[in-house]
């Protein structure tokens, strides 16, 4: 079930993301100090795998998500996409944020044809992917309807559509289901997993939820606290859907709690360190 970092778990054929030798730090500036956000990153994620992260606060998933994404870029190391340095943001990386990032004056399908629209698409493409986009999260006749005017789960599924409306090959998700109620976050997991079995993408997928780690992942990333490192790769050998109150999920689940009960202990005590000297 559980496998170290170091695996090689997948042939070059079927490496679609390499990160080697990754290091994240940067300078405090209020405490003159560096800090270490990530250290030591080895890890491959294969064509079409959903794979999620999960670790204490502040341990650099984020900016793990980040480096992928080119929004910032890694002190050491880096990252291949297909064999290929990623330098720089680009269409085949999609970023599905926990905050919605919508355009408030822009109704749901001119949110979700923006990058369509700016990328150049003739108007009768755009528009027909639009609508087969609308359809596949479960937004028809919503079209017309402004971010103001939906619930947090359909805001969630116009942001996911936009992403999605782009076809990436990378799939970037940041705790997105984090500010839902608990309902609308397990219909938004059931949706997630549709669409994903339905055009295979790869996904990333970082999380604080244990359960959704293990619900939604072929494998779990779990890291350290800060620095963040690799503490252990689980694999999630289930068929899907998954059961959640099966025994085989909730062994998967309980090693998964112990290997992160440390990291979540040792990321408080630095917390209470940290408030202590500024005291």
């Amino acid at each position: 079930m559980n496998q170290p970092a170091s695996s090689q778990l997948h042939s070059q054929r079927d490496r679609r993301i390499v990160m080697h030798g990754l290091r994240k730090q940067f300078v405090d500036i209020v405490r003159q100090e560096e800090i270490v956000a990530l250290d030591g990153i080895d890890l491959e994620i294969a064509d079409d795998e959903f794979l999620t992260v999960l670790g204490p606060s502040g341990c650099g998933k984020t900016t793990l998500l980040n480096i992928v994404a080119s929004f910032e870029g890694a002190s050491s190391g880096e990252v291949r996409l297909d064999g290929e340095p990623v330098l720089k943001p680009g269409p085949d990386r999609g970023v599905v944020f926990q905050e919605y990032a919508l355009f408030p004056w822009l109704t749901v399908e001119q949110n979700i044809e923006f990058g369509l629209r700016e990328r150049g698409m003739p108007k009768a493409e755009r528009r027909a992917r639009v609508r087969r986009q609308i359809a596949s999260v479960g937004l028809s006749g919503f079209e017309r309807r402004y971010p103001q005017e939906l619930s947090g789960g359909m805001r969630q599924r116009v942001a996911l559509a936009r992403v999605l409306v782009n076809d990436p090959k990378i799939l970037l998700m940041d705790e997105p289901f984090a500010a839902l109620d608990a309902q609308t976050r397990t219909m938004m997991q059931q949706e997630l997993l549709q669409v994903w079995s339905a055009e295979r993408r790869t996904v990333i997928f970082v999380t604080h939820n244990i359960e959704e780690a293990v619900l939604l992942g072929d494998r779990v990333v779990v890291m350290t606290a800060r620095p963040g490192r690799i503490k252990e790769i689980v694999t999630v050998a289930l068929p899907r859907p998954r059961d959640v109150t099966s025994a085989e999920f909730n062994t998967i689940r309980r090693r998964v709690t112990a290997l992160l009960e440390d990291e979540v202990q040792a990321a408080f005590a630095v917390m209470q360190a940290g408030a202590s000297n500024e005291q």
